[in-house]
């Protein structure tokens, strides 16, 4: 999170990341997973971090996202499929929604995926494309 190519894309990261940034951020992840059941993940390759991502409840919505290492950014595509393999079988997924910075301009994966830009919303004051793809 610390990294400029990774930070540039999430508008809500603000102030250095530091351990006690990372600690009350872990914090807060686990405690949706308490919350709801699920959460997020950390994604490793051959024993490797690469990156975290996974299923965050936002209302009554199941949001997906994904952050990874910028040496692993090409694993983007097959991390996705799986994790949206796994809320087409969870029955408390009837879809997905991903919600990206406006400073992201290539959305073709999505579009792959299925998804389909449903309007902007407004989260924690920044503004976010948001999509949605069905699952059932």
């Amino acid at each position: 999170m610390s990294n400029a190519r990774v930070a540039e894309h999430m508008p809500l990261l603000t102030g250095a990341w530091d351990t006690e940034m990372a600690l009350k951020f872990v914090k807060m992840k686990e405690a949706y997973w308490a919350r709801d059941g699920l959460g997020h993940w950390a994604f490793l390759v051959d024993g490797e971090y690469v990156g975290w991502g996974g299923f965050q409840k936002e209302g009554d919505e199941w949001d997906f996202g994904l952050v990874l290492r910028p040496d692993a950014f090409g694993l983007g595509r097959r991390i996705s499929r799986k994790a949206i393999d796994f809320a087409i079988a969870d029955d408390r997924i009837p879809f997905v929604t991903f919600l990206l910075p406006p400073s992201r301009k290539n959305l073709g994966a999505l579009e792959r995926l299925g998804a389909v830009q449903v309007g902007d919303v407004d989260y924690d004051g920044e503004r976010f494309l948001k999509f949605r793809l069905e699952t059932k």
